[in-house]
């Protein structure tokens, strides 16, 4: 076993310890220089989906300015963040960093645009959920291993992946009536998870780990303030559009009033470290607060409390909800955003459908895995082929297809 260093000693006795990890589906033997979590963080980031990362959308594709942030950065981002408050609440960094990088390694091109565009061609085909085809990635689709599929990580990643937003399933009451209700009430598991759960149970009734609550909130705070720095920078609204948004507008003030005549990107990137800032320090006093309040003891106390641990206080919760509305309607859908969007939406679609229609055009390894002409097996084999396209590549590729002057791959 690994030498523990003094961070690792330092944990909560709340935190996840790699040494009591509930281990991987295939059996390894342990590294004698990296403890689980570190492994698996490592085996994230050499990944062929997380090379992806760097030329698939956040916001804006990829290839329309070098300087927005693409699903590479935005992982990098939160990681920073996750680390960050992990440290500051002893809790696991190297598990909060193996959860950030992952998080969307299941985004398709465009990003949710094209999430939108392809669940709605796989709706009568079991549908499709970025979050359940990255569990896919890590288990499955990373063909890399020479004993198993996927990339074999450890119960508590792969339990933060599955449960990063909260239970997905509801706990069976006792009575028949609460069952039905029950029933009736709670949403459809996706297929991908439902397989897998059934032969490493991730226990789906429960919340994740405190460092998986981490990761998803640091992913809330990063996305919802950088948005404001690519949103600012693409002239999707102004500073100005800004100083009626409460409370980032005191935030702009405040920079304003220290630097008097400060120009407009330093203004910018002050208000928005500041804004950063506020959020992480309120989610780290709240989340004190719920740890003494509550008792939390051990890992388990969290997985049963039958609520998130880790969280915002009421205020930043309600001034997290006005920023989001601001830059739903501002920036996601603004215009020029709706543009690419409707273009992203009918590359999906035309490309899905042309291969669903004729499987005997995917490449070589896909067509080896595809059924029948419009199959479910077919169908699945074409969604995952799509989600794991990079920006350029689905347009190189409808290019390819639909216009009969481009060149094919045997014209290069």
């Amino acid at each position: 076993m690994i030498q523990l260093n003094n961070d690792i000693r330092q944990l909560a006795p709340f935190a996840c310890h790699p040494a009591n990890s509930r281990g991987r589906l295939y059996a390894e033997e342990e590294s004698n220089t990296r403890t689980n979590y570190q492994r698996d963080r490592d085996r994230i980031i050499h990944s062929t989906a997380f090379r992806r990362l760097e030329y698939k959308t956040q916001v804006f594709v990829n290839h329309e300015g070098d300087h927005y942030r693409t699903r590479l950065t935005h992982s990098l981002e939160v990681s920073q963040m996750a680390r960050g408050i992990c440290r500051t609440l002893r809790l696991n960094e190297d598990l909060a960093e193996a959860l950030a990088l992952a998080h969307d390694l299941g985004h398709t091109p465009f990003g949710h645009a094209g999430e939108d565009a392809l669940g709605e061609a796989m709706e009568n085909f079991g549908g499709f959920d970025h979050n359940a085809h990255t569990l896919r990635i890590l288990t499955s689709l990373e063909q890399h291993y020479a004993e198993f599929d996927g990339l074999n990580l450890t119960w508590e990643t792969l339990e933060g992946i599955a449960k990063h937003n909260g239970p997905l399933i509801r706990r069976s009451p006792m009575s028949i009536v609460n069952k039905i209700i029950n029933k009736v009430a709670a949403p459809a598991l996706p297929r991908v998870i439902a397989e897998y759960n059934s032969k490493h149970n991730l226990e789906l009734e429960s919340f994740a780990s405190a460092e998986a609550q981490v990761a998803s909130l640091s992913d809330d705070i990063a996305y919802n303030n950088h948005d404001i720095d690519d949103g600012l920078r693409a002239g999707l609204f102004t500073i100005e559009q800004i100083d009626e948004l409460e409370p980032v507008a005191r935030i702009f003030k405040e920079v304003r009033d220290k630097y008097p005549g400060i120009e407009p990107a330093r203004l910018t990137h002050e208000a928005i470290r500041r804004l950063i800032n506020r959020m992480v320090t309120d989610l780290l006093n709240q989340t004190r607060q719920n740890i003494a309040a509550e008792g939390i003891e051990t890992v388990d106390d969290i997985r049963k409390l039958g609520k998130p641990l880790v969280g915002f206080s009421a205020e930043m919760q309600e001034n997290n909800l006005k920023l989001k509305n601001f830059l739903m309607e501002n920036m996601y859908r603004h215009y020029k955003v709706n543009r690419m969007s409707s273009k992203a939406k009918r590359v999906v679609k035309e490309l899905f459908n042309f291969f669903l229609a004729e499987p005997q055009c995917l490449p070589t390894h896909w067509r080896k895995l595809a059924g029948g002409p419009r199959s479910v097996a077919t169908a699945t084999v074409v969604a995952d082929f799509i989600a794991g396209m990079t920006d350029r590549f689905a347009l190189d590729e409808h290019r390819r297809i639909f216009d009969v002057q481009a060149r094919s791959w045997l014209g290069k």
